[in-house]
């Protein structure tokens, strides 16, 4: 397994782990366990790619950030998080169809003691709800 996939799948863990300790019941179905389910399928986001070193909580928030960005933001408008001495600002472009999936273009940009580092990315949205960032 490559370095790369191994921080993906470290990052994806550690977000997991996050937010298993903070649950709410709906319905019989727990909103952490669905959460943890959209975050995870995010596979690091595009976050990953800046090469900031993030806390747990600080994944987490910029991986929601992605998640509320891709899934129900207007085209053009940033969704923001913030964290400890990093913060962060997610921009979706307007969905487009490959198939029958919505996909999305977007940026991730995060601000460290001074210094903006930015990636771009695309993923597309699956039936489950779920979205699958694309190489």
């Amino acid at each position: 397994m490559g370095v790369k996939h191994f921080g993906i799948l470290a990052a994806t863990g550690l977000v997991s782990l996050a937010l298993a300790g903070c649950t709410t019941s709906s319905g019989g179905r727990s909103a952490t366990a669905n959460s943890a389910v959209y975050i995870a399928a995010l596979q690091g986001g595009i976050v990953s790619r800046t090469g900031v070193e993030l806390s747990r909580s600080e994944t987490q928030r910029a991986l929601e950030a992605e998640y509320r960005a891709l899934e129900a933001a207007p085209g053009g408008q940033p969704v923001t998080w913030a964290g400890g001495e990093v913060r962060g600002e997610v921009v979706a472009a307007a969905p487009y169809q490959v198939g029958q999936q919505n996909c999305r273009q977007f940026t991730h940009k995060v601000y460290r003691s001074g210094r903006e580092l930015q990636a771009r990315g695309a993923a597309c949205r699956n039936s489950n709800g779920t979205w699958t960032p694309l190489s």
